[in-house]
């Protein structure tokens, strides 16, 4: 598989969606916005349904600044009672407190498992772009909301000041913040190495071109560090599509392979475990064995649409035409051969799994 085929996987979303009504060609943008804000380390992108807290989304600011280089590292002091020093938030929520992206609250909390409102997001993201309190005179939080809609930060999202937010709006919102000018007139996606297209949207071709590397198999009796050209003790990890830390994604190598995907320029791995040993409830899985069939859609004899395992009863959907071209009579990808699908997992409220192939690798 070549690095041609990660890249066309990536864009295929913006390419697809020409000529398409309406309420696809929104969902094929929204599918662009998605990958690009998975690309960049910003946050995981699934479970888009579910609510954010206020330590998640300090972290997502984290990761969305110029000091992401030190994302995950912990911090040796604790700004507020409830959220210790070691927490799995700690250094984002004291990075967000001392440079004034979130304030407190009363009696030194910061509530850090307490939903995120649009109105505290909204700070962070102004903050992100230059601007403080002292740009807003008089009524703060009209100044805020005043700026957060001329600078079209509210894109895609359909939520009142106080209302929660969810995974889906941050997908947005951060997309949003990375299209948008800081106060110097610069392009805020310039921080993580990012351009703009002509049309003003984030152009895939500068997250993934020449900075997305992958997929890597690394066997469980292999160093990962001969699989990236970067420290990894600088590196922001995601495991099976949650955010991690170097010692649990070497933990997920253990008594597997790992497939690793990197972005040089944000310094951020991306790892999918052997769902063999690890398991895959929800997120991203990587899956192995033999090619025992491969199925078309009634009305279309040339593309297929489902993949089967030998020994393997649940079927893998295959989710775009770059994919499905590796399975089709064109591709390389045939009966008895073996293969690793990397997917997204995602279950039902029946309890039933969907899988559906966002790559593959031969091997």
């Amino acid at each position: 598989m070549n690095q041609y085929r990660v890249t066309a996987c990536i864009t295929a979303a913006a390419l697809l969606a020409a000529g398409m009504p309406f309420a696809a060609e929104a969902s094929e943008k929204y599918e662009l916005r998605k990958r690009v804000i998975r690309l960049s380390g910003i946050m995981s992108t699934t479970n888009e349904g579910d609510g954010v807290t206020r330590g998640e989304y300090a972290r997502m600011l984290a990761n969305a600044s110029s000091y992401r280089s030190v994302a995950l590292k912990t911090s040796s002091t604790a700004v507020f009672s409830d959220v210790p020093a070691d927490s799995e938030y700690g250094w984002a929520v004291k990075l967000a407190s001392e440079n004034g992206w979130m304030n407190g609250y009363l009696g030194g909390l910061f509530k850090p498992d307490q939903q995120i409102t649009l109105q505290e997001a909204i700070r962070g993201i102004l903050a992100l772009l230059g601007y403080t309190d002292q740009d807003f005179s008089g009524d703060q939080i009209n100044g805020r909301w005043t700026k957060y809609n001329y600078l079209d930060l509210g894109e895609n999202i359909s939520k009142e000041p106080l209302e929660v937010l969810t995974r889906r709006d941050c997908v947005n919102l951060f997309y949003n913040l990375l299209c948008a000018k800081d106060t110097t007139g610069k392009d805020y996606c310039s921080v993580l190495g990012y351009e703009l297209s002509d049309d003003g949207q984030v152009n895939p071709l500068t997250v993934s071109d020449n900075d997305l590397k992958g997929p890597k198999v690394v066997p469980c009796n292999h160093r990962m560090d001969d699989y990236v050209p970067f420290d990894l003790s600088e590196a922001t990890f995601y495991l099976d599509g949650q955010m991690a830390s170097l010692e649990a994604v070497k933990q997920a190598k253990t008594y597997g392979f790992v497939v690793l995907y990197y972005h040089v320029v944000s310094k951020t791995v991306w790892a999918y475990s052997d769902e063999r040993t690890a398991g895959a409830n929800s997120g991203m899985a990587a899956i192995s064995g033999e090619i025992a069939g491969i199925f078309y859609s009634s009305n279309s004899v040339m593309t297929p649409n489902v993949v089967t395992l030998e020994g393997d009863d649940r079927e893998f959907k295959l989710k775009d035409s770059q994919v499905q071209f590796g399975f089709s009579i064109y591709g390389d990808m045939k009966v008895g051969e073996r293969v690793i699908l990397v997917c997204e997992v995602s279950g039902s409220s029946d309890g039933n799994m969907s899988y559906t192939v966002v790559d593959y690798i031969e091997y």
